[in-house]
């Protein structure tokens, strides 16, 4: 993969636009700014990424040698700039559709600055701020499209599970980390102590991601591939509990990850849009 490409990771700044994209369709609004709103994340999230690995390329020469900067793929100024290149993009495309949508995403691109710089070594702080954009993401797609009551909604679930995967990922990263005197929170307080709320975030999204149905965000057709979901995030949490190695700690953030897809899924399927087409 080429190196510009794979040091913003498609793979999560695309899962970022699909958030914005499932409010979207579940709002039915599907306009010029919805569209652009799309473009908007995908170069904020990748900015976000970039320099994350700017600041990491230390810890990345550890954990993930063959990253893009510590491979030798890409020079540290060139992702420096490019980082700060795509910021500056996605920024004036939202200011293009909007004040407010510009606002958030000019604030978003400097606390994404920020965390990679300094925050993200602070004990749960760094956890808080990253999963807190994952839930704003679907926030700024309800803001552009007039959703903003389901967008919150979305946005605390997707808030719970990504602190559950960050924790788990922190707990993957916990031997670069400590090397480079990263404060993460199974360094501080041990590898159980985070797997313990790790689980907790998953068992906590999983018992109220069906409350959604109950207050009428979703029809009937949320629940089945919802539970799917949840059999994979409870599988993840006994798994975690019970295991704490590097090598378990990989397989539960991909699982987490592959559960969070499928609550996507589950939203697209039980949205009223849909079911208004069916």
């Amino acid at each position: 993969m080429n190196a510009y490409l794979e040091i913003i990771r498609p793979g999560n700044a695309v899962m970022a636009v699909i958030a914005v994209i499932l409010v979207i369709f579940i709002s039915g609004n599907f306009t010029l700014s919805a569209f652009l709103a799309c473009i908007v994340v995908f170069m904020v999230i990748g900015g976000g990424n970039a320099i994350n690995d700017y600041f990491d390329h230390k810890i990345d020469a550890i954990n993930k040698p063959n990253r893009p900067i510590p491979s030798g793929r890409i020079s540290l100024k060139a992702a420096g700039t490019y980082s700060l290149s795509l910021f500056a993009v996605g920024t004036i495309i939202a200011f293009i559709i909007g004040l407010l949508p510009g606002i958030i995403a000019l604030l978003t691109s400097i606390l994404l600055a920020l965390y990679a710089y300094n925050l993200k070594k602070m004990v749960l702080i760094g956890n808080i701020v990253v999963s807190f954009f994952t839930g704003l993401t679907f926030v700024f797609g309800g803001v552009v499209v007039g959703a903003m009551e389901t967008s919150i909604y979305l946005g605390l679930f997707a808030f719970l599970m990504t602190m559950a995967r960050e924790i788990v990922k922190d707990m993957e990263d916990v031997e670069g980390d400590r090397k480079e005197g990263a404060t993460t929170l199974p360094i501080i307080y041990g590898m159980k102590s985070a797997s313990i709320l790790a689980a907790a975030f998953m068992i906590i999204a999983s018992v109220a991601s069906p409350v959604l149905y109950f207050i009428g965000i979703f029809n009937i057709l949320y629940l089945a591939p919802l539970f799917a979901a949840i059999v994979v995030f409870l599988i993840s949490a006994a798994s975690i509990l019970k295991d704490q190695s590097i090598q378990n700690t990989a397989k539960v953030s991909k699982r987490i990850k592959i559960g969070m897809g499928i609550t996507f899924l589950a939203f697209a399927v039980g949205s009223p849009f849909l079911a208004s087409l069916i």
